[in-house]
C-alpha cells in the first residue's frame, strides 16, 4: 500500500525524487504520511482538495480487505 501511494504521488509531481511515504500504525488505523517537495504540495492536494480526496479514496478502497482504517496525510 505504501508503494501504491508513492507511485501515484510520483506521477503527479515535478520532483519525484523528493517523494517520501512513511507508515504509522496505531490501534485500528494505518496512516500513510506523504511528504513532497514544497513546490509540489499544491499538485498533490489539487483544486479544492480533489486530488487528495481521490488519493484517499483509492487507498481506502485498496485496503478494504484489512480490518484497519486507512488514511493518507499530506505533510508539507
Amino acid at each position: 500500500m505504501e508503494e501504491l501511494v508513492g507511485v501515484i504521488a510520483k506521477a503527479l509531481v515535478d520532483h519525484p525524487e523528493d517523494v517520501i511515504v512513511r507508515t504509522v500504525e496505531k490501534d485500528h488505523l494505518i496512516v500513510y504520511e506523504l511528504s513532497v517537495h514544497p513546490d509540489d504540495v499544491g499538485k498533490v492536494i489539487g483544486k479544492q482538495g480533489r486530488i487528495a480526496k481521490a488519493l484517499r479514496t483509492v487507498v481506502t478502497s485498496a485496503a478494504v480487505k484489512s480490518d484497519k482504517r486507512v488514511t493518507v496525510d499530506i505533510l508539507s
